[in-house]
């Protein structure tokens, strides 16, 4: 081999070299979404959640949202980088799940508490949602019922609307995160899918509800609240 061609093949390489770099760094800095551990033992909230139920609800199915989501972020960037914008285009609806279920999950963990760290909602939060719903009990209610309905898989949540300074119930389908239907910040979140509930309440969802109502974290839900108004 000439010299010139040896330079020109090992400059080839160096700059395949380069690129597969560059290509490992996006994907690096695209795969940063770890699996957030629970702020308590699996076994904390029983007996309203067991703790077999949170202990396969956070590894297999919250963990694989996170696997997904962080292959999809490869994907993407990858994309990018390529120009390819079809193919871009085409896995935003995956991203949207796999990235809506580690949205929803991150705050449903955190909304939740064992049963002796309980307490009803106060301040701020707790004058708006008696202004807002009448009674604690009222707002409880109208967020089970409406979470029960939801057809197949999906979230109930209450929400907050900075246009308006109001909160209110609505419900998301499948992981849809709450940003899908407007400019309106999660306070409180509770999983419908079956996953969350059916080793223990069976099909029984309105009786899943109503024990989820034992163990939520209204600190948590009232520091969202304070962070958003």
């Amino acid at each position: 081999m000439s010299t010139m061609r040896a330079n020109i093949a090992k400059g080839g390489t160096m700059k395949v070299a380069k690129g597969v770099r560059g290509v490992r760094s996006v994907r690096a800095k695209a795969s940063a979404v770890p699996l957030p551990d629970l702020p308590y033992d699996y076994g904390a909230l029983e007996p309203y959640i067991s703790g077999d139920i949170m202990k396969l609800h956070h590894q297999m199915h919250h963990g694989t949202y996170v696997k997904n989501f962080n292959g999809l972020l490869e994907k993407q960037a990858d994309f990018e980088q390529k120009g390819d914008y079809a193919s871009l285009i085409s896995i935003q609806q995956a991203i949207k799940f796999n990235g809506g279920g580690h949205v929803n999950h991150s705050i449903f963990w955190k909304n939740m508490c064992p049963k002796s760290d309980y307490a009803p909602p106060s301040g701020a939060l707790g004058k708006k949602i008696d202004e807002t719903f009448g009674s604690l009990e009222a707002l409880e209610t109208k967020m089970s019922a409406m979470a029960a309905g939801v057809q197949g898989s999906g979230w109930g949540w209450l929400a907050y609307d900075p246009a308006k300074d109001n909160i209110f119930v609505t419900t998301t389908s499948n992981q849809d995160p709450l940003v899908t239907q407007g400019n309106y910040v999660p306070l409180l979140g509770v999983d419908v899918w079956e996953h969350a509930y059916y080793l223990q309440y069976k099909n029984k969802r309105p009786d899943y509800l109503s024990n989820f109502f034992e163990v939520v974290n209204w600190k948590d839900v009232e520091e969202r609240y304070n962070a958003a108004t």
